[in-house]
């Protein structure tokens, strides 16, 4: 892939001295999806929020295709689109108008069949002529989305836009966000559903007191930072792990009856096999074996407390 955006050294300190953003660099590679995690006050709206020129970082630079947001601001913001996280909308005006509107804003012709295709993905058609105060919360978030397609991005921010949105909207959204990168668009959201992450992104970044933790590719991340557990369940409960098994990385449970193994995905010789040999020459049975593998997050839980 090649680099689209480029985030060098970026920082932001507030008048109090508060800083969000510490020194972060990074890329954002054409026509992918990349996920930015972190928790709360974690510098994400605030990157966000300078990539796309609404806030003017302390120092650092970012550049779109080599042109720096500052210098070329009009040329970069004309290629961004951006959901924020505050359902900030007309209220008097119609659904069709103020996305009509939006596109305007970036000095683009009319192009009503556009208008109509991002009306009908974000099931909005319909409603084209109600006033957006009388919208739901989920369809004013839909409608935002709408907004930010207005001028035909190839670049797309959306910051938690799924929050406040049911199950069957979000599924339609995330829908129309793969469509969007089938046709180019490069997209980096953030979301406090890692689920979505973890079924949506290319790349994963995490960012924690306004430091990348880690930027990597999904799979990768997961398979380098993942663990197995298999969990044995015994024919007989146990008073306590046996000591010829104690190197090894064993919980019981509280009834004595499960038996977990929690081990690395990266580690070549898993131990299972000489593991379950010793299990058998103590005398010890099981009638059920399962497994489980670390999900995207419980590996940014650890990432986010390694780093607390």
């Amino acid at each position: 892939m090649t680099s689209l955006i480029s985030i060098d050294n970026l920082t932001k300190t507030y008048d109090g001295g508060f800083q969000a953003l510490k020194g972060v660099s990074m890329t954002i590679e054409k026509g992918e999806i990349i996920a930015l995690l972190g928790p709360n006050g974690a510098g994400k709206t605030t990157m966000i929020s300078i990539i796309c020129g609404i806030s003017q970082a302390t120092s650092g630079t970012v550049t779109v295709d080599g042109d720096d947001i500052v210098r070329d601001y009009r040329k970069t913001r004309a290629r961004i689109g951006l959901v924020p996280q505050e359902l900030t909308t007309d209220q008097f005006e119609t659904v069709h108008a103020t996305v009509t509107y939006s596109r305007g804003l970036f000095g683009k012709r009319p192009k009503p069949d556009h208008i109509e295709w991002v009306l009908k993905e974000l099931s909005l058609w319909e409603k084209r002529d109600e006033k957006v105060g009388t919208l739901s919360g989920g369809m004013k978030r839909r409608l935002l989305i709408a907004k930010a397609l207005a001028h035909e991005p190839d670049i797309l921010f959306l910051d938690e836009p799924s929050a406040g949105v049911d199950v069957s909207l979000r599924k339609d959204m995330w829908n129309t966000v793969r469509k969007l990168r089938e046709n180019g668009v490069t997209i980096i959201l953030t979301t406090h559903y890692i689920e979505e992450a973890e079924e949506m992104a290319d790349r994963i970044a995490v960012i924690n007191r306004g430091e990348i933790i880690v930027v990597e590719d999904k799979a990768e991340l997961m398979r380098k930072l993942g663990k197995k557990e298999i969990t044995l369940t015994l024919g007989e409960p146990l008073d306590a792990i046996p000591q010829s098994v104690s190197d090894y990385n064993l919980t019981l449970s509280e009834d004595g009856r499960q038996l977990t193994y929690s081990f690395m995905t990266t580690n070549e010789r898993t131990g299972i096999t000489r593991l379950l040999t010793t299990l058998a020459d103590e005398g010890i049975r099981f009638s059920d074996v399962d497994t489980r593998q670390s999900s995207l997050e419980d590996i940014f839980v650890s990432l986010v407390e390694e780093n607390a």
